[in-house]
């Protein structure tokens, strides 16, 4: 086994489960300020996807070596993602949950409509890649664009009257 491996996974699969936490949380919160929540009947697939993804890096990633060039790009995801979730702080959520107030139009939401999905997009090829594993990574994308594709339909269908408000 080998320990940068080992620690890379564990890195993973710590920050994956503290988001769960942190999303349960806030989605708690906005649902008890009138918060609606969209699209329930996709929501296992999602972790169903992610929860299949971790497996296999940890599987087949556990006697590989790390890949400098994707650890340092997967440093950088690390750093938008961070951007991502202090900019939209308690409205952060693994679910789309709509609160009946102005979208968050600061931060990387400047520049792209959907900054954490080009995050997990992103991630879902590159944390692969830190060990090597280019069919995890191939494979995995591809299933994150056919459940990803379900998510932004229902998310636009979902946030579509807010943006008319703006």
């Amino acid at each position: 086994m080998n320990t940068a491996a080992l620690a890379f996974i564990a890195f993973l699969i710590v920050q994956r489960l503290a988001e769960l936490v942190i999303a349960r949380r806030n989605t708690a919160r906005l649902l008890a300020r009138g918060a609606v929540e969209h699209g329930t009947g996709h929501y296992p697939l999602i972790v169903a996807l992610h929860t299949a993804w971790l497996a296999a890096i940890a599987i087949f990633g556990v006697d590989e070596a790390i890949q400098p060039f994707w650890l340092i790009l997967f440093i950088v995801l690390q750093a938008l993602r961070v951007w991502v979730l202090m900019t939209l702080g308690s409205r952060w959520t693994t679910r789309v949950i709509v609160l009946d107030e102005p979208l968050v139009l600061g931060g990387p939401f400047r520049f792209l409509r959907h900054p954490n999905y080009t995050v997990v997009v992103c991630e879902i090829f590159v944390a692969p890649m830190v060990l090597g594993l280019f069919w995890v990574a191939i494979v995995f994308s591809v299933l994150n664009a056919a459940v990803l594709t379900i998510r932004l339909r229902v998310e636009e269908g979902a946030l579509r009257p807010l943006r008319r408000a703006d």
